[in-house]
């Protein structure tokens, strides 16, 4: 098993090509590349809550605080293509209140966790509403 989840220096790029079979990933990384102007776009690896290897494309390099230990590094916007569907993670928060728990509804037919969405393709999902939630983010928390 790998280590927990860290920035690699391997090309978002190819990881898209490599992994999106529909079109799913291409167009959601043009719609949250758009939404976070400037920010970086790293493919982060590892070992992803719940003990599974993951890879996942972070946009906006942040830094979290942690209620017990330590700040991490971690990015404010993340896609990735699960075995079965695609998660989008939006680590930002208006008050209490997670962007993903807000927006999740208004996207389309998608499941909704706290700081997740999983959805089956970009198909399903209200484009504009997704830019809107990117930029939401965007504006709620300092990013690079």
């Amino acid at each position: 098993m790998s280590q927990s989840m860290r920035p690699t220096d391997a090309s978002v790029d190819a990881f898209i090509a490599a992994n999106d079979p529909d079109g799913s990933l291409a167009t959601l990384d043009g719609v949250i590349t758009a939404a976070l102007p400037g920010a970086t776009r790293v493919l982060w690896q590892g070992v992803f809550w719940g003990g599974t290897d993951q890879s996942i494309i972070g946009y906006g390099a942040t830094v979290q605080p942690r209620p017990r230990g330590a700040d991490v590094e971690w990015f404010l916007v993340g896609l990735a293509r699960q075995s079965t569907s695609i998660s989008l993670y939006v680590n930002a928060a208006e008050g209490k209140q997670y962007l993903a728990k807000l927006y999740g509804p208004r996207l389309g037919r998608t499941k909704v966790g706290s700081a997740s969405i999983s959805f089956t393709s970009a198909d399903v999902l209200d484009l504009d509403v997704l830019d809107e939630m990117v930029r939401h983010a965007g504006r709620l928390v300092e990013w690079r």
